[in-house]
This record gives C-alpha cells, structure tokens and sequence, in this order.
C-alpha cells in the first residue's frame, strides 16, 4: 500500500532517506519531551524522529494517509517502538488544533515538511503558542525559509522575518532540489530551525508592535515617517532620525524601540 499525493493539500512526499535523516536532525532535543510532527504523509520523516529519545505525536489531514500509518507503518518498521507510549496518530487539521489541548501543560518541539500554501500560517501559529513551543524545525518552499531567516539589509527581509524572529534565533540549514520529491515541485525547498530565545516576552505591547511592523512593511519603499503616518506622527517625532529609514533597515530591536517611541508619542 502506498499514498497517492494529493494537490488539493500540496502534498509532495519527501523520498530521499538521507534528508529525511537531516531534518529530524535538526531537532535539538533540548527542553521537551514531546514532538509534534505535521503532515507526515507515509512518514519517512517520522521513523527517524522515532528513533530519538522524545514521545512522537503526529497530525495527518489526509485519511488516505492516517490509514497508511495505522495499518501499514507499524508493520514495515518492526525495529521501531509504535506503542502508544512512544507513537501516536492525530487525524485533524494543525491550523484548527489547540495545541496546549493536545499537550496540555508540556513543552512540544514542532517539525514537518510542510505544505508550501501553508507554511507562513503555521510560522504564525507557532509563533501565537511560543510559551508552549521551544523548538520548531522545518521544510519550507526556499524563498519563503529564506525570508524567515533574512537579517535586515535584504530584500527579502521582511514581516515574516522580523515577527519570527523578535521570539526565536532562525537558523537556515540546508536547500533540497525538487528531484527528491514525488511529485516534485516547481522550487526548491529550504530547511530551517527556529529556537525560542530564553526571553521571549516583548518590552512593548505586542498587538502594538505586530501592527508596526505589518504597517511599515506595507510600504517597503517608502520612508518610515511616510509610511508610518497613520500612527499620527508629531513634527519633532518625524524629525528623529529612525523614521528617516526604510523598514528592511531596521533589526528587530530597532523595531522595538520604534514601537516603544510610538507608544508614548505617536497614535
């Protein structure tokens, strides 16, 4: 038995052993006990994450796919525990799914090779869960890894990689042809690691700073005192010399501080 890939859910399977190996790797197994893997098809990942110390949780969408893993992956992978202990299937959709009800009161570690069409919500429902989430690894179309891990100064440098990285250090890792996959896709895809920093509270308010952030980079081009004028600006905060620059310029901390200097003078 085996799964056809179905479109509809971007489902392209990772065939190659060696990278699958790679991308459990990147887990550092540092601060949890549980592992949540979304999306693992016909789990070529997951047998590698079994292999490691944490208990592996896995969500599948597809029922063509949870089927294979209950019936079928259990058998092909004697060698391996699949008790209940150590294995456990979830058939749902990851973005409808509470993560603190599935662990309640635990650390989970996140990883998948995930469905291009959506990555960046996943990276954001991370990113929502930080308290309950200290690692996060993953496959992502490359443009897309790229821009999470992007420091300022680049062109792809942008809302996702600043909102990413205000909670984790994001390290790009390695890039995987399209020829590994089935059906292979159009792009090549990019593995990164995001590792919650140990202070991940913001010293602003953080609807305030997402808001920021998401406007400044609306109008990428243009100046930050341009860009920023719904924020009601004063004369002399415009004149300070932050608000001078574009928003790819900004590191995260100068981002910070920006929203800091709206809050007490602007809006």
């Amino acid at each position: 038995m085996s799964v056809r890939a179905k479109k509809h859910l971007g489902q392209h399977f990772l065939k190659d052993e060696s990278i699958a190996k790679d991308i459990a790797d990147a887990l550092t197994e540092t601060g949890y006990d549980d592992v949540l893997e979304i999306g693992p098809g016909m789990g070529i990942l997951t047998k590698y994450l079994l292999q490691k110390k944490p208990k592996i949780t896995v969500l599948e969408l597809d029922r063509e796919s949870v089927a294979y893993l209950k019936d079928v992956f259990p058998i092909e992978h004697l060698t391996l525990n699949t008790s209940k202990e150590k294995f456990e299937i979830i058939e749902g959709d990851f973005l409808k799914k509470e993560i603190q009800k599935i662990f309640p009161k635990k650390q989970v570690a996140i990883i998948g090779n995930f469905p291009y069409n959506i990555s960046t919500q996943i990276v954001f429902k991370a990113i929502e869960n930080r308290e309950f989430v200290p690692e996060f690894a993953g496959m992502f179309q490359k443009e897309v890894a790229k821009r999470i891990a992007e420091k300022e100064g680049s062109k792809v440098y942008g809302i996702l990689s600043v909102l990413t990285q205000a909670f984790f250090d994001v390290e790009y890792l390695f890039t995987v042809p399209p020829t590994v996959f089935d059906p292979p896709p159009k792009v090549d895809s990019g593995v990164i690691r995001f590792i919650r920093k140990k202070d991940y509270s913001l010293p602003v308010d953080e609807k305030l700073f997402f808001r920021v952030v998401k406007t400044a980079f609306n109008q990428r081009r243009k100046m930050l005192r341009s860009s920023l004028k719904s924020f009601n600006l004063s004369d002399s905060l415009k004149e300070e010399p932050i608000f001078s620059k574009r928003p790819e310029q900004l590191s995260v901390q100068e981002f910070i501080i920006l929203t800091q200097k709206l809050a007490t003078n602007g809006i």
